[in-house]
């Protein structure tokens, strides 16, 4: 098993803290992984990815030309990255912020309206956990419970308090 994901957006959406939950989940799995991150100019409102590799065997590049899933989180991110899922991959878009649609044809487009659901749960910058939720439900790379667990590693302390809202938005993108 190989598998080889693009996450983008703004910053402040989330992103990275995508990207690092599911790279130590698989490490706490006994994978190996690659977490490699990219910012735009600014830290929020600027552009973000990263790039994450999950895998059985040796990773012998943390880069990627072709990926098996691209997250875009924005409008921007979909126009940049989308051209970049393999055939046959996937492609999760924020529904909720992307109205126009993919042109491909040979990937499965996945919407998810993330920032739809996060407002109903209270909280719009919970988005990025709605989004790993549905993904995780498509490519079970990690165990849900792995991630849950491993929030208390990723997220900095003072954001500790937010834990239980993270993993019902974990849980809300699953049931998608």
């Amino acid at each position: 098993m190989k598998e080889e994901i693009i996450i983008a957006g703004f910053g402040g959406q989330g992103v990275m803290s995508m990207g690092m939950l599911i790279s130590y989940s698989g490490m706490k799995e006994g994978k190996e992984v690659s977490w490699m991150p990219s910012y735009g100019p600014e830290m929020r409102g600027g552009t973000a990815n990263c790039t994450v590799i999950v895998s059985d065997k040796k990773i012998p590049s943390p880069l990627t030309s072709k990926a098996d899933t691209v997250i875009a989180m924005n409008l921007p991110s979909m126009e940049k990255f989308s051209g970049m899922v393999k055939a046959g991959g996937y492609l999760f878009i924020n529904s909720s912020l992307i109205s126009k649609s993919c042109e491909r044809d040979d990937i499965e487009v996945i919407k998810v309206p993330v920032n739809d659901i996060a407002n109903k749960l209270g909280n719009s910058r919970i988005a990025n956990m709605v989004m790993l939720g549905a993904y995780l439900s498509r490519k079970k790379i990690v165990d849900l419970e792995i991630i849950k667990k491993s929030l208390y590693n990723v997220l900095p302390e003072r954001r500790h308090n937010l834990i239980p809202l993270n993993e019902k938005a974990l849980d809300e993108g699953q049931e998608l």
